[in-house]
Parts: C-alpha cells; structure tokens; sequence
C-alpha cells in the first residue's frame, strides 16, 4: 500500500489534496463504516463474500456524477455475484430523492457524510472541500482490490469499459 499523503486530484486543472493511502490493486481493502439511505451503518464486511464494485463519486447532484451512478448501477446488475455500491458525501436523502427520481434501488447508495471514513481509508476525500474525489475501487469475496482507478480530473468520467470488464473477468474466475 502506498503511503503518499500528498495525492492529488485536479479540478479544472486547479491542484487539490486527496487525504489518505493511494491504493492499489493488490492491496487489502480498507474497512470503513459509511450510512445507506435509511441511516444503517455499512461497512466492507456488510456483504462479505460478493464482489463489491465502488463507484465514488463528489456528489449525486451534477450530471457526472449522476451518469457514473446509473451507468455502474445498470451494468453490474448483469454482472453475477456482484454488487455496486455509489459512495459520496451526500446526505442519505440526497442520495434517496435521486434514487427515487432516477428509479433506481436506493439500497446500493452509501453516504460518507459522517466520518469521511470511506474517503480517508480510500485516499478519496479531497481535503480542501470535504468532498470525494471520482473513483472505482472493485473488491473480490476475499477483501483483496482488484480494480482501482482515481481520475486525475474531477470533472472526466472513470473508464467504465476497463472497471466493468475488470469486474466481468473477477465474476468469471468466481464462477469457474
């Protein structure tokens, strides 16, 4: 695990400071302990056993962020023995009005708002603004990572065909 405090994340090429290790594949998924929509306490353990897809994301509320949720929720539904979860600082009921708009099933949406426990363990949380930064961490049933992706600029979407087929080929070696 690489130790660097000093990560970054660009915004509009503006320089941010990320809080925490930059993971890599390999390395053993952090605990964490974020709240779902309804305020229950969630941590790496919750779904022991199952691929964990996390798409971490600054906030629901931009159309980024919006398309990165409904594009990993869509596809990793196709994905068997996985599951993925969105990771932001939003409020729960942020996070459950645009599940209820966009119809989507609100379980799989994880607030950090707390304790920025997920952004810290993850080297996600851009200090300066107490968001987190665009990401993908996958996680297989053993808690070892397996994907792991930090966008240099905020504002461009992750590669969703590598992280998505990165998923497919872990659910497939599961399944063999």
């Amino acid at each position: 695990m690489n130790m660097d405090k000093s990560s970054k994340v660009n915004i509009q090429g503006k320089p941010f400071t990320l809080v925490g290790p930059r993971l890599q594949v390999g390395d053993r998924a952090p605990d964490f302990r974020v709240v779902n929509v309804a305020l229950k306490p969630f941590t790496l353990d919750t779904l022991k056993g199952s691929i964990r897809i996390f798409s971490v994301i600054p906030s629901i509320d931009t159309p980024i962020c919006a398309s990165q949720s409904m594009r990993f929720n869509q596809e990793s539904s196709q994905i068997e023995g996985a599951k993925c979860y969105t990771v932001s600082m939003d409020l729960p009921y942020a996070l459950d009005r645009w599940c209820t708009l966009s119809r989507v099933d609100s379980f799989y949406m994880l607030s950090d708002y707390q304790e920025a426990s997920f952004g810290k363990a993850y080297g996600a949380l851009i200090k300066e603004l107490r968001l987190l930064t665009r990401a993908v961490f996958i996680v297989d049933e053993s808690g070892i990572l397996r994907y792991v992706e930090y966008c240099d600029e905020l504002y461009t979407h992750v590669d969703y065909s590598l992280a998505l087929n990165a998923a497919r080929d872990l659910a497939g070696k599961v399944q063999a």
